[in-house]
């Protein structure tokens, strides 16, 4: 009898035991969840200002944001929109339901499966005179989608930059998209030839010699796939069923 209630209050420690770190954690993740919330926000500005070429380290990332607007893009007008709030507005909710995205079928260079008919952009200065426009882009590589935010000079055709804050790509090889001196290939870029979407990523060493070089960025060493992802994602997003109506309207001034 003795040995059996010593295996019944062992169990019976254990099992409170394991309620008790259930509720801690519970209890821990619902009080940190605002601020993991706020962080999450906080790294998103941080990236937006970065991929503009605009983020100073050391300094308020809030304050550094007060210069960006925020707008809502309907991507099927490419025109901005006042239907849909800037406010608890979720662009991979809206890409997942049926009812405000389209299946892309064969048209899917990204590999995203849905196109959103909404989409959030951020600009850099003023209604009419935007100095830059930063876009949301993604799209698959080779294990993972890339997220990431694309800027463009007021030319709205010119890359001032380009980030991703998101991808689960091989470190030291699809993972170099992370790395400096590639994304410093970008600013200068153009994204169209024209009119048609001409940017892409290639083998080799891309300089003032090599034919349409303006157009042309250093692939990824070892890293073929990604690349091509990159690539793909691009020229998904700067086409017809991404942001190539926005963009037009922005140049006439029709946005």
């Amino acid at each position: 009898m003795a040995n059996n209630d010593s295996t019944q209050r062992t169990l019976l420690v254990a099992v409170v035991l394991c309620i008790v770190c259930a509720l801690v954690v519970a209890s821990a993740a619902v009080m940190l969840k605002p601020a993991q919330v706020a962080n999450k926000a906080l790294d998103r500005k941080a990236n937006i200002l970065a991929a503009a070429g605009l983020l100073v380290p050391g300094e308020s990332i809030e304050t550094q944001f007060e210069q960006v607007t925020t707008k809502i893009v309907d991507l099927r007008t490419g025109k901005f929109t006042d239907d849909i709030p800037v406010k608890g507005f979720e662009q991979s909710k809206v890409a997942k339901d049926t009812d405000t995205s389209i299946a892309l079928g064969d048209d899917d260079l990204a590999k995203i499966k849905r196109r959103e008919d909404y989409a959030m952009v951020y600009l850099i200065g003023k209604e009419g005179h935007f100095d830059k426009v930063i876009l949301p882009v993604r799209g698959y590589g080779l294990w993972s989608t890339l997220y990431g935010f694309l800027a463009l000079e007021n030319d709205f055709n010119t890359v001032a930059g380009l980030g991703f804050y998101e991808h689960g790509e091989t470190p030291g090889l699809g993972g170099e998209v992370d790395n400096p001196k590639w994304k410093a290939l970008w600013p200068g870029k153009e994204i169209y030839d024209d009119g048609e979407v001409a940017i892409q990523l290639v083998k080799g060493n891309v300089d003032a010699s090599t034919p349409g070089a303006v157009n042309k960025v250093d692939a990824l060493s070892g890293a073929t796939l990604t690349s091509r992802g990159v690539s793909n994602l691009l020229r998904f997003w700067m086409g017809e069923l991404g942001y190539e109506k926005f963009l037009s309207n922005l140049r006439s001034g029709e946005a």
